[in-house]
């Protein structure tokens, strides 16, 4: 645990278990939900050992008392290979009531055909906590001069901040925020990814669907994601993506099955749609935008390099925009908020909306230049005077959050103007 680097989900972690006789860290494969619950825990039981072999899932199988000998809190890594373990610890937690006693990781959601096996829901027993990759404030890559906390409360201050380049920009999304990735010279770190969609393609598809998948087809899918990232497209668009590029036809029951898959995996993550008052009459389109859990499991997928990234700087918008969503959807969780976009039919739309807890909620455009701070000022104001005359809520707050800027900064209209590489939770 000495290299461990401390991640925001730690607070999560720490209050839940003063109020939860256990908690669930459930996320992607590779994201450090095991490092996360060994930093608060003190003795473990790995049902997959670091080599890969099941001699301690074989030990939970035959008898599961096994693996609540040991110091609470106790953690209990990749549960769901004996999905019995669900059961056993609500009872562990039932017991005696003492609180933080056990702490569950899983880096999948358990098929159907086992989801039977659990009997109880665990409410009020077991504490569920999604996890992601690394932020940028995590990692080290922003300096935190400007936080969420500061924008709901109304207190943010003009600052400049530090330079950074788009070649600099271009590399924080393509090394992405797998914790492996984050001390290795970055010819290296742009490597993982690769690896990892490999890994998930070739060990834990079939697995989590307990059907055989077509794995060229899935693939297919992958990459037509990838081309369509940070956007809202249609099973059907994906479909004719995958036809128009690839010559080759897939129905979208079959996508929307894979997509299932993927979501199970936690490799996905969408964007839900906002709708500021449900009484309003502005149409709000009822798409999510799609995201990979990561960006850079996109550019991965589309062999982007820094030269390609320079040289097609639309298709690196949308790599920069997901960097940004992933940000916020961290920094957004931990303080108990939600993340959605917005998007209407006469398309008027903000890139993200975060709503806190007390219905107010922020609006988000996103940009990669500085150039386009003024075009996106002006239509964060025009769709907030849209939803007011239509009768909804107008956002709290409005603000460009750029890629190339070095300051932070309040303009005439109110709008707050700041760079990703300062932002924290």
């Amino acid at each position: 645990m000495i290299k461990y680097k401390p991640r925001l989900i730690d607070r999560q972690i720490e209050n839940s278990l003063k109020a939860y006789g256990a908690i669930n860290i459930v996320g992607a494969k590779w994201i450090g939900k095991t490092w996360a619950g060994r930093n608060q825990a003190k003795s473990e039981f790995l049902l997959m050992d670091p080599q890969g072999n099941y001699q301690n899932r074989r030990l939970a199988e035959t008898d599961i008392s096994l693996i609540f000998d040991g110091q609470t809190p106790r953690l209990i890594d990749e549960w769901q290979e004996v999905p019995e373990i669900w059961d056993a610890t609500r009872y562990k937690c039932d017991e005696d009531g003492i609180k933080g006693k056990y702490i569950l990781t899983g880096s999948t959601v358990l098929p159907t055909e086992k989801q039977a096996i659990i009997k109880h829901s665990g409410a009020g027993r077991i504490k569920k906590i999604k996890m992601y990759p690394m932020s940028l404030y995590e990692s080290g890559d922003s300096s935190g001069d400007i936080s969420l906390k500061d924008i709901y409360n109304n207190k943010v201050k003009s600052k400049k901040t530090k330079d950074i380049n788009l070649k600099d920009i271009i590399r924080l999304v393509l090394r992405g925020g797998f914790p492996g990735s984050m001390d290795v010279p970055f010819e290296e770190a742009i490597k993982l990814p690769k690896e990892y969609i490999k890994e998930i393609i070739d060990m834990d598809i079939n697995r989590i669907s307990n059907t055989k998948r077509d794995l060229n087809k899935m693939m297919l899918l992958l990459r037509s994601l990838s081309r369509n990232e940070s956007t809202t497209s249609s099973l059907a668009k994906l479909k004719d993506d995958i036809k128009g590029v690839d010559n080759l036809d897939i129905d979208v029951k079959t996508i929307n099955e894979y997509l299932n898959d993927l979501s199970k995996l936690y490799l996905i993550e969408n964007q839900l749609p906002f709708n500021s008052n449900i009484r309003s009459s502005m149409r709000v389109k009822q798409m999510e935008k799609r995201h990979f859990v990561d960006p850079s499991i996109a550019t991965s997928l589309l062999n982007m390099t820094v030269d390609m990234c320079i040289n097609d700087l639309h298709t690196f918008g949308f790599m920069f925009e997901a960097m940004v969503i992933r940000d916020l959807r961290i920094y957004a969780e931990v303080n108990n908020w939600n993340i959605y976009h917005y998007q209407d039919y006469d398309g008027n739309e903000f890139d993200a909306v975060i709503e806190f807890e007390d219905g107010s909620y922020a609006a988000f455009e996103i940009k990669l230049g500085a150039n386009q701070i003024e075009e996106a000022a002006h239509n964060l104001i025009k769709v907030s005077n849209i939803i007011k005359e239509k009768g909804g809520k107008p956002p709290k707050v409005c603000a460009v959050i750029c890629g190339l800027t070095n300051a932070i900064y309040t303009r005439d209209d109110k709008v707050i103007v700041f760079p990703i590489t300062a932002l924290k939770d």
